[in-house]
């Protein structure tokens, strides 16, 4: 399957089109036909990904499913956020595409773009055979703008289903980009529709679904945050965090799972300029398996702290509290 086209004026937005009733047909490990049935399902299909969510993110994921609404996910950078839309992938079996956001974010990177290398190609092809005179050049003309010259960027490919699966579209760092970008995608999440002023409109026949996620160095515009569904994704507490540390990383003793998920909580409580996200938690359980360490303690830590902290200024604030105190706290020192 894929998108539908239809001629419309160029440099303008094809009519509105209600969203498809054609659903997935099914979801790995899980029968899918108008969406998942209940938030439960939504956890026990992400669990199969390796993917812990909490009753608030679940529930947030199965609305945006069944009523086909952009999710937007905000929090600190290293929450979960973009694992998200990978674990959603893996689970519906969509196409993952994911767009980065930047500064600077144009259309030719994120929409579409004419392959003018191939099109030069086209025309010596042409010259060579003889083919550019007359009604052979208005051919050639049209030729130039065929689909096959067509290079399609993610927001473009993922109004393309796959037998009825629709894609899952990540808009990661949202608050990267542009105001003016900002502004674009809000028309093609209205519609999922694309114009491409040469050859015509491009309709989702089934809507993609998407993810868009920031981490909140500006705020989104309002307009953004009216057509999609929120929600605020936290740092997850001890319990969880130590489940998520069994999950991704089985090798890891469970006593140092633990030391390292209550080390991550005490230090999101410290004000850091950049506290660690269960990606570094993760990272820093691997690093300390590599070195050798079973059982956590002030030299271990010391050794290791680059896996956790980024920042220079907050791994001087931690050595300025003490190692040996933040590790005491373990043993109730």
């Amino acid at each position: 399957g894929g998108a539908s086209r239809s001629q419309v004026l160029p440099d303008t937005f094809g009519p509105h089109t209600e969203p498809s009733s054609e659903r997935p047909r099914s979801l790995k490990g899980m029968a899918f036909t108008d969406g998942p049935d209940s938030v439960d399902d939504v956890v026990a299909a992400l669990a199969a990904q390796d993917y812990l969510a909490d009753e608030g993110l679940a529930t947030a994921i199965f609305l945006s499913l069944r009523l086909q609404r952009p999710l937007l996910l905000e929090g600190e950078a290293g929450v979960g956020k973009t694992e998200v839309a990978r674990a959603l992938a893996a689970w519906t079996g969509g196409e993952f595409i994911r767009l980065q956001c930047y500064e600077g974010l144009d259309v030719s990177q994120s929409v579409y773009e004419w392959d003018y290398s191939r099109q030069l190609l086209h025309i010596r092809a042409a010259e060579a055979a003889g083919a550019t005179s007359g009604t052979d050049m208005k051919t050639l003309e049209d030729e130039l703008y065929d689909e096959r010259f067509l290079v399609r960027r993610p927001l473009l490919r993922s109004l393309a289903a796959n037998d009825g699966v629709p894609p899952v579209l990540l808009i990661d760092e949202v608050d990267r980009a542009d105001d003016e970008f900002e502004a674009f995608l809000l028309e093609i999440l209205s519609d999922f529709a694309i114009t491409v002023p040469e050859l015509g409109t491009f309709c989702a026949e089934v809507p993609p679904v998407v993810v868009i996620t920031s981490n909140r160095t500006r705020d989104v515009h309002d307009a953004l945050k009216r057509r999609c569904l929120y929600h605020w994704v936290q740092h997850p507490d001890v319990e969880r965090e130590i489940e998520i540390l069994r999950v991704r990383t089985p090798h890891v003793p469970a006593s140092l799972a633990s030391d390292i998920a209550q080390v991550a909580s005490e230090l999101r409580s410290m004000g850091l300029y950049k506290p660690p996200g269960v990606a570094e938690t993760l990272d820093w359980a691997e690093a300390l398996v590599l070195v050798g360490v079973d059982d956590l303690d002030a030299e271990a830590m010391n050794a290791t702290i680059g896996a956790l902290l980024k920042y220079r200024e907050d791994q001087d604030r931690l050595r300025a509290r003490g190692f040996g105190e933040v590790v005491g706290l373990l043993r109730g020192a």
